[in-house]
C-alpha cells in the first residue's frame, strides 16, 4: 500500500486530502509543520511527501532541504502544496529539493494523477538501489576473493628476492593480476633457474596458471632436473590442464654455479639477448620451440641452446608486452627501439627499460602486462670461499654396481654428499656434480643399455626414447658400472674415471658431444669444467681431471 505523507497547518487542507487518498485505497499520515514530518518519517516508510509551503515552526522550504539529506538512497517525491503563484516561489521550491506542485483548491484528478506518476519513478528508484547493494555486495565479495587469491599468488613466487646481485627484474601487469610470471631458484648443486612466463591474455584468467606452474618448477629445480625436463613437464601439466585457446609462451634458463655458462629452453617468448654491460649485443638468442601447453608429451621439442658467459655479460628476457607498446600513433616500441634502450646507459636497470616504455606509450593505455628481466652472469660462489683450506690428506674412493643396484639406485648424489663433506671440497659441489652426472647417465644410457640419442629426433623421439629406457632398464642383467674416484692434494686434483660394461663404440667422445648438445647440457660443458676429459679407445671409459685451484 502507498504511504502518503500529508504536511500542512491548515487542519481543512489536510481532512481534504486525506478524504481524496483514502477512497483511493492509499494510506495516510499527518503533519502539522516540518519539524513534525521529520519525526514521522523517522518512525514510517513513507511513499509521497505532501508539502505546505508556509507553516509554523519550520517552512516547507527548510523542511524540504532536510528531507532530501536525510533520504537521498531511494527518490522520495515531494510535491509541494501551494496558493503561490510568483516565478521566484516555484523556482526556490525546486532549488530545495521539490519535485512538483499541486495548487490550492485541489484537483482530484490531477493529484492523483501526479502521485502515480512519481511513485512509478520511486519504485524505479527502489530497483535501482537494490541492484546498486547487490552490486556493492558482490564487488566486495571479488575484492576480499581478489586479496586472497593475490596473496596466495604473491606466496607462491618463493625467491625473488634473494638473488639481488643476479637479478634486476620488473613485472608491471595490465591489470590487477598478473599473466606474466617470473620464478626463481637454486638447485642443491648451486645452479641458478629463472623462467620468465607469459600466459595468453592478461588477468586473472591468465594468472590462474601461475599456481601449479610455480609447484611443478621448484620442486623439479630442488630435485637438480635439467631445464628441458623441466620445460616437458610443464608443458605436460598445462596442455592437460588449461583450454586449447590459452598456453604460456615461457624461457627456462639455469645458470651454472660458476657462472661460466647458461643452458635455455626457450618457446614462445621475444628474443633474448646476451649483452655487455654497457648494452652491446654479444649474441641473439630467438625462441626454438612452440609455447608451453600447445603441444601433447610426444610431440613436445626438447632442445636446448648453451652458451658460455663471464662476470661482465647480462642476459636479457623480455615478454612481448614490451615490444609491442603502442603510442598515440598506433606505433610499437618495438626490437629496434628496446636494443637502443639497453644501449642508453651503462647497465641499465630494468626500471629505467619500463619508464622509457611508458614515456614512449604517451599516456595510451597499457593493452599487456609488461615483463623485463636482467640476469647478470656472475659466480654464485664467492671467491674468496673458493680460496678456503684443503684437505691435505689423498684418498681414493671406488664404487661397483651391479644390475640390480643400477635399477634401484642413482649413485651420483650419495657419491657427492660423501666428496662434499672432505674439507674444501663443499664449494665445488655443482662442478662435481655436473661432471659425474653427465659421465654416469652416458655410461648407463649409451654403455649398459645401448640407447642411440638419434631416436630423438624423430616427430616423437623423447617419448619414444623413455620408453626403451624403461623397458632395457628392466630387463637388464649381468651389467656394471664402476666408478673410480683419486684426490691429489699436492696438486688440488680430483680424478673420475666412469667405466661400464657396455661393448663401446669408436668415436664415442664425437657422438655424444654431437647428441648431448643438441638434447642435454653437453659433453662441451664437461670440457669446459674439467682440466681434461678423455675417452679409451673402446669408447667405454671416460677419465676427467677436475682442478680445484
Amino acid at each position: 500500500m502507498i504511504h502518503v505523507l500529508i504536511v500542512d497547518d491548515q487542519a481543512l487542507n489536510r481532512i481534504l486530502l486525506s478524504k481524496m487518498l483514502e477512497q483511493e485505497g492509499y494510506k495516510i499520515s499527518l503533519a502539522y509543520n516540518g519539524l513534525d514530518a521529520l519525526n514521522v518519517l523517522k518512525r514510517n516508510q513513507i511513499d509521497v511527501v505532501l508539502l505546505d509551503v508556509l507553516m509554523p515552526v519550520m517552512d516547507g522550504f527548510e523542511t524540504a532541504e532536510k528531507v532530501k539529506q536525510l533520504y537521498n538512497e531511494i527518490y522520495l517525491p515531494i510535491i509541494f502544496i501551494t496558493s503561490l503563484e510568483d516565478q521566484a516561489s516555484f523556482e526556490r521550491c525546486l532549488t530545495v529539493g521539490g519535485d512538483d506542485f499541486i495548487h490550492k483548491p485541489f484537483e482530484k484528478v490531477i493529484l492523483q494523477a501526479k502521485i502515480k506518476a512519481h511513485i512509478r519513478t520511486r519504485e524505479l528508484s527502489k530497483k535501482s538501489n537494490q541492484q546498486k547493494k547487490l552490486l556493492e555486495y558482490h564487488h566486495n565479495q571479488i575484492e576480499r576473493e581478489h586479496e586472497i587469491i593475490e596473496h596466495i599468488f604473491n606466496n607462491s613466487l618463493e625467491n625473488q628476492g634473494k638473488f639481488k646481485e643476479y637479478l634486476d627484474f620488473n613485472l608491471s601487469p595490465a591489470s590487477m593480476f598478473n599473466g606474466d610470471m617470473f620464478l626463481v631458484a637454486q638447485s642443491p648443486i648451486g645452479n641458478l633457474y629463472c623462467m620468465l612466463g607469459d600466459f595468453t591474455g592478461h588477468g586473472l584468467a591468465a594468472a590462474i596458471g601461475a599456481l601449479p606452474v610455480s609447484r611443478v618448477f621448484y620442486t623439479m629445480v630442488q630435485k637438480g632436473m635439467a631445464i628441458n625436463d623441466i620445460a616437458s613437464e610443464l608443458n605436460t601439466l598445462l596442455y592437460n590442464l588449461l583450454p586449447g585457446h590459452m598456453f604460456c609462451a615461457a624461457t627456462i634458463i639455469e645458470l651454472s654455479a660458476s657462472g661460466k655458462s647458461i643452458s635455455a629452453w626457450m618457446g614462445g617468448l621475444p628474443d633474448a639477448y646476451l649483452i655487455d654491460k654497457d648494452g652491446n649485443v654479444r649474441r641473439t638468442l630467438e625462441s626454438q620451440h612452440m609455447a608451453l601447453g600447445i603441444l601433447d608429451e610426444q610431440e613436445f621439442e626438447y632442445e636446448v641452446i648453451h652458451f658460455e658467459t663471464n662476470s661482465n655479460t647480462r642476459l636479457v628476457l623480455a615478454t612481448d608486452g614490451i615490444i609491442e607498446t603502442a603510442n598515440k600513433e598506433d606505433t610499437f616500441f618495438g626490437e629496434e627501439r628496446f636494443l637502443q634502450t639497453l644501449k642508453s646507459k651503462s647497465m641499465i636497470s630494468s626500471e629505467d627499460i619500463v619508464a622509457d616504455v611508458t614515456k614512449f606509450a604517451d599516456g595510451t593505455k597499457q593493452q599487456d602486462d609488461l615483463s623485463i628481466v636482467l640476469l647478470n652472469c656472475l659466480p654464485l660462489v664467492p671467491e674468496e670461499q673458493e680460496r678456503e683450506a684443503f684437505s691435505t690428506l689423498a684418498f681414493n674412493l671406488s664404487l661397483s654396481l651391479n644390475s640390480e643396484q643400477i635399477k634401484k639406485t642413482d649413485p651420483v648424489y650419495d657419491v657427492v654428499n660423501i666428496l662434499s663433506s672432505v674439507e674444501g671440497l663443499n664449494t665445488h659441489r655443482s662442478n662435481i656434480f655436473l661432471l659425474l652426472s653427465e659421465a654416469y647417465n652416458n655410461a648407463l644410457d649409451h654403455g649398459v643399455l645401448g640407447l642411440n640419442s638419434e631416436i630423438k629426433k624423430q616427430e616423437d623421439g623423447f617419448f619414444r626414447y623413455y620408453e626403451l629406457r624403461e623397458a632395457a632398464l628392466a630387463k637388464l642383467t649381468d651389467a656394471m658400472i664402476i666408478i673410480d674416484m683419486r684426490y691429489c692434494p699436492d696438486t688440488l686434483s680430483l680424478y673420475f674415471i666412469i667405466c661400464d660394461s657396455g661393448r663401446g663404440f669408436s668415436g664415442k667422445h664425437d657422438e655424444l658431444a654431437k647428441v648431448n648438445n643438441e638434447f642435454g647440457r653437453g659433453v662441451s660443458l664437461l670440457e669446459e669444467i674439467a682440466e681434461k676429459v678423455t675417452y679409451n679407445a673402446s669408447g667405454n671409459q671416460v677419465e676427467m681431471c677436475y682442478k680445484l685451484s
